[in-house]
């Protein structure tokens, strides 16, 4: 889950909601959406291949 912050970055969340916080976690901020997208297949990919 990309958002888009107040400073113009983008910012990488989990899927799900951390069960400790109740928030989701925080997988990285990028300068542009494409980077944040790009980290998020590499994301999904290492939780299969890990």
């Amino acid at each position: 889950m990309i958002r888009k912050l107040a400073s113009g970055q983008y910012r990488l969340y989990s899927r799900k909601k951390d069960p400790k916080t109740g928030k989701r976690r925080n997988l990285g901020t990028f300068r542009t959406r494409a980077a944040a997208e790009k980290h998020e297949r590499q994301v999904q990919y290492f939780k299969r291949h890990g």
